[in-house]
């Protein structure tokens, strides 16, 4: 997510950058992985450190298109890459880097999408319900036409964490059956007949949208898998700094940490099994928090948080399983 006071640069100055990229304390030489690209800004942080080389990874073609100029300023030091940060291992290994010295990754919709009415993710704009980050699958439309009215409260509830997600989903199932809805607009005013709000508070479709973009994105499983990658892929003494926005996604980062940061593996009921020991060492014992000067300048940044933590030299624990959220082929098919 970007944001800045100053219209021509608001693109290029990531929530907490400083302290992100400080985390990773770039040195010459090293190779980092700006796993979220976005608009650059990481990436130009960390290119400011002589010597240094980024691997820059985007699934939205239009941040891939938008980062040329800055990959022809580094002059080689810059590699744009079209992908999912899933696929981290996968686009290291093209370049070929066994390992790295640095992962920074900034979850979750960017500014600069936000403000695109064509991309579908703002109940403030009109615009087509799409919200996908790339081009490819289903998109936001397909899951309010063809999910069960279950099936959507469930997204709502869990990926939204909106209490009224059965109202809203039973409101969503009826207005369907009179015309498809289509746009933002009216999806956000289906949903602000159910959930009623004060000014001051968030808009009622708030949750709702929230839920769609990260079931349609996949962004929960995006994340859990670009963590595991991430401790496959780091050398010992890389650094990994992740700024989160949503509980759900600091829940995944915090957790994640906190199991790879102490021995585990081992189980009472399963004695054979022999404990893995840490490989990462917690640099943040609480999340960093934007300053007000921040968020005075870009309201965005109020729930962001950031985490970061140093790998050693322990070989990566075993994969995490998948966690209990809501998915995007489930809701399509039905259950």
């Amino acid at each position: 997510m970007t944001a800045s006071p100053g219209p021509d640069s608001r693109r290029h100055v990531p929530v907490l950058g400083r302290e992100a990229v400080e985390a990773l304390a770039p040195r010459a030489g090293g190779v980092y992985v700006d796993a979220t690209f976005g608009a650059g800004g990481y990436s130009r942080m960390i290119l400011d450190h002589a010597g240094t080389r980024v691997v820059a990874i985007d699934r939205d073609p239009t941040a891939i298109a938008g980062g040329a100029a800055l990959a022809e300023a580094a002059a080689g030091r810059l590699t744009l890459v079209e992908d999912r940060f899933s696929n981290l291992e996968e686009v290291c290994d093209a370049q070929g880097l066994q390992r790295v010295d640095g992962i920074v990754m900034d979850v979750g919709v960017s500014s600069m999408q936000l403000d695109e009415a064509a991309r579908g993710f703002s109940f403030r704009l009109e615009g087509p319900l799409d919200m996908r980050m790339g081009r490819e699958g289903p998109s936001a439309a397909d899951v309010i036409a063809r999910a069960s009215e279950g099936d959507l409260a469930d997204v709502i509830y869990h990926l939204g964490e909106e209490r009224q997600s059965r109202g809203i989903a039973r409101a969503i199932v009826a207005a369907r059956r009179e015309a498809p809805i289509t746009t933002t607009r009216a999806l956000a005013a289906i949903v602000a007949k159910v959930v009623r709000s004060k000014p001051h508070e968030i808009h009622p479709a708030t949750r709702t949208f929230q839920a769609l973009r990260i079931l349609v994105n996949e962004e929960l499983d995006e994340l859990l898998a670009a963590l595991c990658a991430s401790e496959r892929r780091l050398a010992a003494g890389g650094r990994l700094a992740v700024v989160s926005f949503h509980s759900l996604e600091d829940r995944i980062v915090k957790t994640f940490l906190a199991a790879r940061s102490r021995a585990g593996g081992g189980s009472r009921h399963l004695p054979e099994v022999v404990a893995s020991p840490p490989s990462f060492t917690v640099l943040t014992r609480r999340p960093v928090l934007p300053s007000e000067t921040e968020i005075a300048a870009n309201p965005r940044a109020r729930s962001a948080k950031l985490r970061a933590a140093e790998r050693n030299a322990a070989a990566p624990h075993p994969a995490e399983a998948e966690g209990a959220w809501p998915r995007l082929h489930d809701v399509l098919r039905g259950g």
